[in-house]
């Protein structure tokens, strides 16, 4: 009989890998699928296209089956920690509270939260954004909201050494050349690798099977049908990603709440010109961020955000000479996202092939908190002497969580407080999955914490037990 090893871990970004690491410190023998490809910092595309076509799920344009929602989420060694702006800020009040209230789960709180935050951030390169290093687009933003009587905020990013005077930061939305953001290659994942941990890329995991005494992961690598068995598995594949494979697995006969109350922050991107250029593709891409009470009560935040040529072209909801006659003043653009704190869930199935089928409706509250913060926008840029005001016509997300929500019952969550899935002790989740509504702030920080937690039972779970693997 083939021997086992101690954990599979599918998935590689925020959650696989901090808890990787902390099983691998632990001594298990640990092994990570991960459906994307392992780069070298030198090997990240150079341009939006091939950054979209090889670290994204299907090339960055996942969407609802009603198309009226764009998901962009990574598929890369890392996950999403490659392509996102390492935006690492601890949930509030108003989210924990939340979350505590829904899932019964008594540890969600500012005071309980604390000391995984810390046990996080002390592995990590923070850095809060000064003044020197705005570019023209920040420099908008915040004296567009003073001029209004918002209250903005610096930004603090995982990041060292970025040598954002270059201007050429915007760059790391399709993976850091420089190894400066705090992604999971350059921490938590390299760790673990020189801890032992064992990496297969290009593993595209398909379904589960749980018994009494281990898992049973299969699916294909580079074409090829594969077997991984584990004493323990940890499912940690993003929202979408977790809920596809349980889906498969056929375990929402036995638990009703898979694949719903999915939530995903929906954004809209909002341009303006102005007659001298700001070049907001320049410099930080991001620095600023809107601290402003009202808008958190009110379900909504602003983002001090660009985008490159091929989204800029994307976002304008203009064709042919029109569109043209826009990015010929690409240089005079400044832009500003707004981003909902979503109370409308969506909801996740698989059609007869086990491709995603994804509905994520955009009306009601969510569609006001939308409306208002666009109305805000456009506010500030009148304020500011812009000539023109854009709005993109769709709408797109960078966050995807719940589908597997925690909680106390298994009629109403999917992962019980000990983040193992209800019914099925040998298999465990604390990625952006288990959200049971959304935040309203940046996950990443959030997932890592609550992955710290989870890999902190796994190795209780093993008490003194060796760690060996069972032949």
């Amino acid at each position: 009989m083939a021997c086992f090893q101690d954990v599979v871990i599918i998935g590689s970004g925020a959650s696989g890998s901090v808890i990787a690491d902390e099983l691998t410190r632990a001594g298990a023998d640990c092994v990570m699928l991960e459906a994307g490809q392992d780069y070298i910092a030198e090997e990240y595309p150079r341009n939006e296209m091939l950054a979209n076509a090889r670290l994204y799920w299907s090339g960055g344009m996942d969407a609802t089956t009603s198309a009226n929602l764009l998901f962009l989420r990574g598929k890369v060694l890392g996950g999403g920690t490659v392509v996102n702006q390492a935006l690492l800020d601890r949930f509030d009040d108003l989210a924990l509270d939340d979350w505590r209230e829904r899932s019964g789960v008594d540890f969600f709180s500012t005071g309980a939260m604390a000391r995984h935050y810390d046990a996080v951030e002390q592995q990590l390169a923070l850095h809060t954004l000064g003044r020197d290093e705005w570019n023209r687009n920040a420099e908008l933003y915040a004296r567009g909201f003073e001029a209004c009587g918002y209250q903005w905020g610096s930004l603090r990013r995982g990041q060292s050494n970025c040598r954002v005077a270059e201007n050429d930061c915007m760059a790391c939305l399709g993976g850091c050349r420089r190894e400066s953001k705090q992604s999971m290659p350059v921490t938590f994942l390299q760790r673990a690798r020189r801890q032992g941990l064992q990496v297969e890329t290009g593993f595209l995991v398909e379904r589960i099977r749980h018994h009494a005494d281990h898992v049973e992961v299969t699916g294909y690598q580079d074409g090829e049908f594969r077997t991984v068995r584990a004493r323990r598995g940890v499912v940690a594949a993003g929202a979408l990603g977790t809920s596809r494979i349980l889906l498969n697995s056929g375990f929402g006969k036995h638990l009703p709440a898979l694949g719903e109350r999915f939530f995903s922050h929906p954004q809209w991107m909002n341009l303006a010109l102005f007659d001298e250029k700001v070049d907001a593709h320049k410099g930080a891409l991001q620095a600023v961020k809107s601290d402003e009470p009202d808008f958190r009560r009110r379900g909504f935040k602003l983002e001090n955000v660009f985008v490159g040529p091929i989204g800029a072209s994307m976002l304008i909801p203009e064709h042919g000479r029109l569109q043209q006659r826009y990015m010929e003043q690409y240089r005079h653009m400044a832009s500003m996202e707004v981003c909902i704190r979503d109370v409308v869930p969506g909801r996740i199935r698989v059609d007869r092939k086990g491709r995603l089928k994804i509905r994520k409706p955009i009306t009601g509250e969510d569609l006001r908190r939308g409306r208002d913060g666009v109305s805000v926008v456009r506010e500030i840029y009148e304020a500011l002497g812009a000539r023109e005001f854009i709005t993109s016509n769709f709408n797109f997300s960078l966050h995807q969580m719940g589908g597997c929500a925690i909680g106390q019952s298994r009629d109403q969550a999917v992962v019980n407080p000990d983040f193992q899935v209800h019914g099925m002790e040998n298999l465990h989740i604390a990625d952006g999955s288990i959200f049971p509504s959304a935040p309203g702030i940046n996950p990443s920080l959030t997932i890592m914490a609550n992955s710290h937690h989870a890999g902190e039972k796994m190795r209780a779970l093993f008490g003194d037990r060796s760690l060996e693997g069972v032949a």
